[in-house]
C-alpha cells in the first residue's frame, strides 16, 4: 500500500486536549507519567514492579481462559513468556462489537502488536506481549449490536440482558447467513461457541494469532480477587470519586472538557442477567433495577466471597487492568487518552504504576477506484480533510478560467478608504466614523459579489464538484471518518492480506494520520 501521512491538526478531527498531549504541552505533564516515546520505556520498565503472586494468578487465569481454544505457536509462546519477570504487556481494550465493528478496532490491535515489535527491537533483553482486554462485562449492547458493510447496516436483535460477554452468539446465525462471502472464522466463532466472549476470543485469535496477540477476559473470578481492596475503597470510602473530580476540575480550569464523570460508587453489581449500579442510602446498598439490597456487613462479606459480582465502570476499569497485568502502556483513541489523563491520582492512591498512553494509529483506506477519482480533481490527499466549503472553493479556483476572488481589488479599495478616512479626520474628526461605515458597507458588497463569482464558477464545474462529493461520501460516510463507520470486511473480502499490509504500513510511534492507497 502507498501511504501519505497527514499531521493530526490538519485533519480537524481531534480535540485541543489530545493535540496538546501529542505536542507535549508542558501544562499537561502533571496528568501522566512518561511520554509515549520508545526511549521512555527504559524508565517504565525500571519502575514497573509487578508482584510475582499477581503474575502467577494472571498466568493461571489465562491458561484456563485458553482451554477451549487452540492457540497459535506465537500465542502459546507469549502465554509462557508471561511467567517471566522480564515480560511486560502493551494493552488495548475494546468492546465486543459484532464482526469486529468499525475499522478502528483493527487499527488498535495492530498498533499494540507493532508497539511490542518496536520495543523488542529496542530492548532485546525484555519481552513484550500484545494484549487485547475484552470489555466482556459491558452491558451497553446497543453500541456493539451492529456493523456496516458496503453501506448497509447489519444489526443483531436480542432480548438477552446483562454483561454482553455472556450473551449466546448463536442468535447470529441468520445474520451470518445474510452476508455473502463471510469468512468461515466468523461462522465458527458465532455458531460454535456458547458466549460472545468466547466467540470474540476465537475470531481475534484467528485474525491476529500469528502475531502473538493474547486476549484477556476481564470477567474472571481469579483476577477479580486482586481487585478486592479497590472495590472496598470505592464503595465505602469513595476515594476515586473525590480524586477524579479534583483532577477533572484542574483540567477544566485549563480549558479542557472532562471525558468521564465519576460516581460516588464506581462499581456495578453483576450476576446472571444483571449488571446494574450500586447505590448507597441510609446505610444500605441497593442494586438498581433489582430487589437486591445489602447492609454494610453483608456487602463486605459478599465482596470477599464473590468479587466477580463487582464490575468496575470506566473510572476504575483502567485500575483493574493495570493491577492484573505487567503493563507498560495503554494504546487508545483520543477519548481514551483524554479520560486516562483524569485518572493519575487514583493510580497514585493505590500505588499502581501509571502506564504510558500511546495514541493508536489513525487511518483512511482509499480503494483504487476512489483514488483514481480523486486524482482527477487535481487536489492533494491532505485536501480531503478540509472543511467542505473550503475544499469546494479550492477546487473551483484551481480550474477557473478567470480569477474568481477579489483579494487584490478588495485590498486596493480598503487602502483607498484608509486614505479617505485620514483626509476626513484632518478636515473634521467627526467625519471618520461615517467613512468607516461606508468602508464596511463597501467591503460587504464586494464580498457578496465575490460569492456570486464563486457560485457561478461552481455551476460551471458542477461535474467536478459532484465527483468530489461522491468521494467524500465514501470516505466520510454520514460526515464521519471512514474508520469509525466502515467494517474491515469492506476491504478484507477482496484482499485477505489486508491485516499484514496494515501491519507493515503503521508506525506505532509516528503520530500522524495515515492515508493508504490500495
Amino acid at each position: 500500500m502507498d501511504l501519505t501521512k497527514v499531521a493530526y491538526r490538519d485533519t480537524h478531527q481531534f480535540s485541543p486536549l489530545f493535540l496538546d498531549y501529542i505536542n507535549d504541552k508542558s501544562q499537561l505533564r502533571e496528568f501522566y507519567g512518561e511520554r509515549p516515546e520508545v526511549n521512555a520505556f527504559r524508565a517504565l520498565i525500571h519502575k514497573r514492579n509487578f508482584p510475582p503472586e499477581s503474575r502467577k494468578i494472571l498466568c493461571q487465569a489465562l491458561n484456563r481462559q485458553y482451554r477451549q481454544l487452540i492457540p497459535t505457536d506465537h500465542v502459546r509462546k507469549n502465554l509462557s513468556l508471561l511467567e517471566s519477570s522480564d515480560t511486560f504487556t502493551i494493552t488495548t481494550g475494546h468492546q465486543l462489537n459484532i464482526f469486529t465493528g468499525p475499522l478502528y478496532f483493527i487499527y488498535k490491535i495492530i498498533s499494540v502488536i507493532n508497539s511490542c515489535k518496536r520495543l523488542k527491537e529496542t530492548y532485546p533483553d525484555k519481552n513484550f506481549v500484545p494484549v487485547y482486554w475484552m470489555a466482556s462485562e459491558d452491558h451497553d449492547f446497543d453500541e456493539i449490536s451492529y456493523f456496516r458493510l458496503n453501506g448497509r447496516k447489519h444489526q443483531w436483535q436480542t432480548n438477552q440482558k446483562g454483561a454482553v460477554g455472556n450473551f449466546n452468539p448463536k442468535e447470529l446465525k441468520e445474520l451470518v447467513s445474510q452476508i455473502p462471502g463471510i469468512p468461515d472464522l466468523f461462522k465458527e466463532a458465532y455458531l460454535k461457541h456458547d458466549t460472545l466472549a468466547d466467540a470474540v476470543r476465537y475470531y481475534v485469535n484467528e485474525l491476529f494469532g500469528a502475531y502473538g496477540l493474547v486476549v484477556v477476559d476481564a470477567d474472571c473470578v481469579e483476577l477479580k480477587k486482586l481487585l478486592i481492596p479497590v472495590i472496598k475503597d470505592d464503595i465505602f470510602d469513595h476515594t476515586p470519586n473525590d480524586l477524579v473530580e479534583k483532577q477533572s476540575m484542574k483540567l477544566d480550569q485549563m480549558g479542557y472538557k472532562a471525558q468521564i464523570f465519576p460516581r460516588k460508587i464506581n462499581f456495578f453489581y453483576m450476576a446472571d442477567n444483571l449488571r446494574s449500579r450500586i447505590v448507597e442510602e441510609d446505610g444500605r446498598y441497593s442494586i438498581l433495577d433489582s430487589e437486591l439490597s445489602f447492609t454494610e456487613d453483608e456487602i463486605k462479606a459478599d465482596i470477599e466471597a464473590h468479587p466477580e459480582h463487582y464490575s468496575p465502570n470506566v473510572v476504575l476499569r483502567p485500575v483493574y487492568q493495570e493491577m492484573v497485568l505487567p503493563n507498560l502502556a495503554y494504546v487508545g483513541g483520543p477519548a481514551e487518552v483524554a479520560y486516562w489523563l483524569q485518572l493519575k491520582p487514583v493510580f497514585d492512591h493505590f500505588g499502581i504504576s501509571f502506564p504510558a498512553l500511546i495514541p493508536r494509529n489513525f487511518a483512511m483506506i482509499l480503494p483504487k477506484h476512489i483514488h483514481e477519482k480523486w486524482a482527477k480533481t487535481g487536489l492533494t490527499l491532505t485536501d480531503l480533510f478540509l472543511d467542505k466549503d473550503d475544499l469546494f472553493k479550492k477546487a473551483v479556483k484551481a480550474e477557473a478560467a478567470h480569477d474568481i476572488h477579489l483579494n487584490g481589488e478588495m485590498q486596493n479599495v480598503m487602502s483607498l478608504f484608509e486614505k479617505i478616512k485620514a483626509q476626513a479626520a484632518k478636515i473634521d474628526p467627526t467625519l471618520a466614523p461615517h467613512v468607516e461605515a461606508q468602508q464596511a458597507k463597501t467591503k460587504s458588497r464586494l464580498e457578496i459579489i465575490e460569492k456570486k463569482f464563486i457560485r457561478a464558477e461552481k455551476r460551471h464545474q458542477s461535474d467536478k464538484l459532484r465527483q468530489i462529493e461522491n468521494v467524500l461520501g465514501e470516505l466520510f460516510p454520514n460526515g464521519t471518518p471512514q474508520e469509525r463507520i466502515d467494517n474491515f470486511l469492506n476491504f478484507y473480502l477482496g484482499n485477505s492480506q489486508l491485516i499484514d499490509q496494515l501491519a507493515g504500513s503503521f508506525d506505532p510511534f509516528d503520530y500522524r494520520y495515515v492515508v493508504l492507497k490500495q
